[in-house]
């Protein structure tokens, strides 16, 4: 019989020989409770069965262990895994970057980039730069920024408003279906 020491989800599971404990609670594959046995029998049932004998509860009094097929329970969990993976979407934050300055016809173009960004359903950051004495015309900034969502309101919503960060003023905008 093999001896694996698996890691599965940071628990090590213990099977077969591994299992050092004098007494064992026994369940089937069916998942009938067998009893409280010595770790010795309970191997020997598996073994009878062609099977192995797996400790699903290393921290119970007594550890419970069940008696199954080892390397199809692994398969089953990493394709059930896989397909959790796959079905899976991940956000990405996209960012657009404008001037204090920016021309009418560029402040559209960016407006579209970030609808599409918005409709393929990811979290776009609207950020405006300053540059030397524009500092001290932040309320510009902010002005920008409200034209900017308001162009964009049909597609996306605000979801952390203008803030400042060092030299730039940026805000968050998500999917209206989202929020």
């Amino acid at each position: 019989m093999e001896v694996f020491f698996i890691a599965n989800n940071s628990k090590e599971v213990l099977i077969n020989e591994a299992i050092r404990e004098k007494e064992v609670r026994v369940v089937d594959a069916t998942g009938q409770q067998l009893g409280i046995m010595s770790s010795r029998q309970a191997l020997e049932l598996a073994q009878q069965k062609g099977l192995d004998l797996v400790n699903i509860a290393p921290h119970a009094k007594p550890p419970v262990c069940r008696i199954m097929d080892y390397g199809k329970y692994r398969y089953e969990q990493a394709k059930r895994e896989k397909e959790a993976r796959k079905n899976q979407k991940t956000i990405e934050v996209k960012e657009v970057r404008m001037n204090l300055n920016i021309d009418d016809h560029d402040l559209n173009t960016k407006i579209n980039n970030a609808i599409k960004f918005l409709k393929a359903g990811n979290k776009v950051k609207v950020s405006v730069r300053f540059r030397g004495r524009e500092m001290a015309h932040q309320e510009l900034g902010r002005a920008l920024l409200e034209r900017f969502q308001q162009a964009c309101a049909d597609y996306g919503t605000v979801d952390k408003p203008a803030k400042m960060e060092g030299r730039s003023l940026s805000m968050f905008m998500v999917d209206k279906t989202k929020k």
